[in-house]
């Protein structure tokens, strides 16, 4: 049986277990019929990565964690049709199967693009996830289109999410975009990515009310705990909140006066339940055409030159910081 290198997880309460991120031998995954099997040159961590490693059960058997990824066509599967041997590509993977922190990933062609010709492997794995995740948000949850106006609140702006999604914003609708950052570099970082207008989080309230008197149309969501009175009263009525975090027993009740929507966004849910998967590989398929035009920039701020345990864990902690402005990826 054929191996590959791979950084595996057990279960673990920390980042400095032993037992959290370990440098492993693992069969090679087998490639089914729309399968390709991708030599992963560069990885991104996401705040899943951190929340999957933190709750896995105790095992004998290593989790190979990792969503964002760039590399290059090893093999293909009896079905496959888009891609061949030695095409760089790039996609945000499946949670229901083994990840990219390995040599090797099977992965569905159908949630799969060719890479940006314009970015090297590392700028590129910064962007899958996070971009599928905006896109989502903005065009599914939202529904915005090319004539969409007034105010979106983008709250977490100078992470990885919230970098793309104002990108997209300013070059795809016609929405004005308010993101909030506390700190000198993630206010410098969000005004980078073009938003018109940066709000403190801390004062999120009062700040949003000074700039939208009338509240926002929509609120983009990554930290909804203790945020919901804020969102009530900063949304207009029968405006949108859209969420992409687990927040435990979270109480709307706050926005049912002005019949705000509350929606949840998860970009798993196409390759989870095999549902209108080809949509993400060709959404990825477009932003490489937008990247190569210029129209987007990779959010990549961290690279870490070192594609194992210990080149991931210095990625992880950064994650669990909380100060993380745009995206850390680990390459070879």
């Amino acid at each position: 049986m054929a191996t590959m290198t791979a950084v595996g997880c057990y279960a673990s309460s920390t980042i400095d277990s032993p037992d959290a991120l370990q440098d492993v031998e693992v069969p090679v995954p087998d490639v089914g019929p729309r399968d390709l099997l991708v030599r992963v040159e560069a990885v991104s961590v996401n705040p899943v990565d951190v929340k999957r490693r933190s709750s896995l059960k105790p095992s004998d058997e290593p989790t190979i964690l990792g969503f964002d990824a760039a590399g290059v066509v090893h093999a293909v599967g009896s079905g496959v049709t888009s891609f061949a041997v030695g095409d760089e590509v790039w996609y945000a993977g499946d949670i229901t199967r083994q990840g990219s922190n390995a040599e090797f990933q099977a992965v569905d062609e159908r949630i799969v693009a060719r890479k940006p010709a314009s970015l090297g492997f590392a700028d590129a794995a910064a962007l899958p996830l996070t971009t599928i995740t905006a896109w989502e948000t903005l065009f599914e949850r939202f529904g915005m289109t090319a004539d969409t106006t007034g105010d979106l609140l983008v709250v977490g702006a100078a992470g990885g999410v919230g970098s793309v999604m104002i990108q997209l914003a300013k070059k795809l609708t016609g929405v004005r975009v308010i993101g909030t950052a506390s700190r000198d570099d993630s206010r410098r970082w969000v005004e980078q990515m073009g938003a018109d207008v940066v709000v403190d989080h801390h004062h999120l309230r009062d700040q949003t009310l000074d700039v939208a008197p009338d509240g926002v149309h929509f609120v983009f969501s990554p930290h909804s705990a203790g945020n919901v009175d804020a969102y009530a009263e900063v949304t207009r009525p029968f405006g949108h909140v859209t969420a992409i975090d687990d927040p435990v027993g979270l109480d709307l009740a706050a926005l049912k006066t002005k019949s705000i929507a509350w929606h949840w966004e998860l970009m798993f849910t196409r390759p989870m339940f095999g549902y209108d998967m080809e949509f993400q590989g060709a959404l990825l398929a477009e932003v490489a055409t937008m990247v190569d035009a210029g129209d987007l920039r990779t959010t990549l701020t961290t690279a870490i030159d070192g594609f194992d345990a210990e080149g991931l864990r210095k990625a992880h902690r950064m994650i669990e910081s909380g100060r993380m402005v745009g995206k850390v990826v680990v390459h070879r």
